[in-house]
């Protein structure tokens, strides 16, 4: 019985410093050799200044940047999550339906303008990052209003910035609004990074004024 204990208690501490130290530190020296920048946060900075990470939405709200798709945690983080209401929930659809009167109020559209989808649903965790090429161009006009630019320009720039599918079969195109809209500054002559791109005082987002 006593060999059964030493041996288990034996086989319980090798194994805690196999998996609890060694193989952590391990995977962790060859992240860090390997992918580095997405092993620190995908973090894109400005002049050696962290303004945010391509992998986590920002809340811009300003009419002269381009917005990111709604979130039901505010583009928080620590609460990352989403409202969790099923397709047959009637506050779904009342939900969409704000938010979609909302885009076309904000982009001058009629009122029987279709709006993509990702710009009414927020996403599962309330931090997607990304945006249709349909969603982008969409805002396009409102932005190039709001900047002073040509709306070709400005639509030539989402071309730009549009990520293609794996081998052009795994995935589908999408638009990253902080990178988006860190070339969108560079593009109009400001600074990028320096401010929050909503109007209110609260500054949790460092996108350019």
């Amino acid at each position: 019985m006593l060999r059964l204990v030493r041996t288990a208690t034996i086989l319980v501490g090798v194994f805690s410093v196999l998996l609890g130290v060694i193989y952590p530190l391990v995977i962790t020296g060859i992240a860090q050799l390997v992918f580095r920048p997405r092993a620190n946060g995908s973090l894109l900075k400005v002049r050696d200044r962290a303004v945010g990470s391509e992998m986590i939405a920002q809340p811009f709200r300003r009419p002269d940047y381009f917005h990111p798709r709604p979130s039901d945690c505010g583009y928080d983080a620590v609460h990352s999550g989403s409202a969790n209401l099923g397709p047959s929930n009637p506050a779904l659809l009342m939900q969409a339906q704000a938010r979609a009167d909302t885009v076309r109020r904000e982009n001058g559209l009629s009122d029987t303008a279709a709006v993509p989808a990702d710009l009414a649903l927020a996403s599962s965790s309330g931090l997607d990052p990304d945006i249709s090429p349909a969603a982008a161009r969409l805002q396009t006009g409102r932005v190039a209003r709001n900047r002073g630019l040509e709306p070709s320009a400005v639509e030539q720039l989402v071309g730009a910035r549009t990520s293609r599918p794996f081998l052009g079969v795994f995935g589908r195109p999408l638009v990253n609004v902080l990178k988006l809209n860190l070339a969108l500054d560079s593009m109009s002559g400001k600074e990028p990074g320096l401010r929050d791109s909503n109007s209110e005082a609260r500054s949790p987002s460092p996108a350019a004024q």
